[in-house]
């Protein structure tokens, strides 16, 4: 296995939210092959016999600069004439499947059915979209996010898709994940990385299958690298999702510190929205409260604008990541262009 540059930079990532801020690495960075970004696959499923996993095509379209704008998924305009022919026949059409984008669920499904792992699968998909950074599943075993409503169980595309995550929710479940692993990659990507991003995604449903899987914790806690953890909240409000009803179904407060506590024993610098700056002693304060056994480094808490409505944006708040983690100690690789100061 070979070893990541020095200075590598790996990123803990959802679907949308997430491959905005990677999309920002990505463009900053004069390498982008120094950034590896490990994916939730807790919300991959299976339809019409294909094995989906929407998380992780969402970072390779964005990163392959084929996603849709206007959706925040799929790829730019797809065609959705085997959709409607599915529908013909009688097949629920409420999960859309453009027409490239079936390309990538029938090859990743032929793949795996020819027995490879999916870290190797999502290597060849991303080899023939010339995405440059490293994109990992989480593990390679079948998870699946379970979401528990008044309505029964729910399989999460159901609940986030089908019903429009308007069902309050009770609780949460990952299916299968006692017997997911980390894999040989992700603890490389772990172990080299100079600094771990956390990214503005669901805690609960996108980064917290990934960190659930068994042992991803402790390798998180065992890095050498400064661990940055970035807001998905900005004036009590998510910038996408159900993030703030999920919290609040599950009894938590609906704030960053909450947030903050979540990752609270392998955090060391939580980077609020420069609108929530008097909630950093907040931050600080819970994320202590909340840790057991030995205290380890005090929590900091930087502040940036986290808004990234466009390229420029995504950049922006990249290039602030960057010069937090710096300001930190943290050994960076080379940016294609000086990291700005946050705002």
């Amino acid at each position: 296995m070979s070893a990541r540059p020095p200075g590598g930079i790996t990123v803990l990532s959802g679907g949308v939210g997430g491959a905005r801020l990677v999309d920002g690495l990505a463009g900053v960075l004069a390498d982008p092959s120094v950034l590896t970004v490990i994916v939730n696959t807790a919300d991959d499923w299976t339809l019409w016999g294909l094995h989906i996993s929407p998380d992780i095509d969402t970072i390779l379209y964005t990163l392959a600069g084929l996603a849709s704008a206007e959706q925040g998924w799929g790829i730019a305009g797809d065609t959705w004439a085997a959709l409607r022919m599915m529908e013909r026949y009688g097949f629920p059409a409420w999960f859309r499947i453009g027409d490239r984008d079936l390309a990538t669920h029938l090859a990743r499904t032929a793949w795996l059915r020819d027995g490879r792992r999916l870290t190797d699968v999502v290597r060849s998909l991303a080899a023939a979209l010339d995405v440059r950074p490293r994109v990992l599943p989480m593990c390679d075993e079948p998870v699946a996010t379970v979401v528990h409503t008044a309505a029964g169980r729910l399989p999460f595309q159901e609940y986030f898709v089908a019903r429009g995550a308007t069902d309050p929710v009770q609780g949460i479940e990952f299916e299968g994940i006692a017997g997911a692993h980390p894999t040989p990659e992700v603890l490389e990507a772990l172990r080299t990385a100079s600094v771990v991003i956390v990214a503005p995604s669901n805690p609960l449903v996108s980064i917290g299958p990934i960190l659930a899987v068994p042992g991803m914790r402790e390798a998180l806690v065992g890095s050498p690298a400064l661990r940055v953890a970035v807001t998905p909240l900005v004036g009590g409000r998510a910038i996408k999702g159900p993030t703030v009803e999920m919290m609040r179904g599950l009894g938590l407060p609906a704030d960053p510190a909450a947030v903050a506590a979540l990752y609270r024993d392998f955090l060391d610098v939580f980077v609020l929205d420069t609108r929530d700056g008097d909630a950093a002693a907040s931050v600080v304060s819970r994320t202590l409260q909340a840790r057991s056994g030995p205290a380890g480094r005090t929590p900091l808490v930087a502040c940036a604008d986290t808004i990234m409505s466009d390229p420029a944006g995504r950049q922006r708040l990249a290039r602030a990541v960057l010069q937090i983690a710096a300001a930190h100690g943290a050994p960076l690789p080379p940016a294609a262009a000086p990291p700005a100061a946050p705002a």
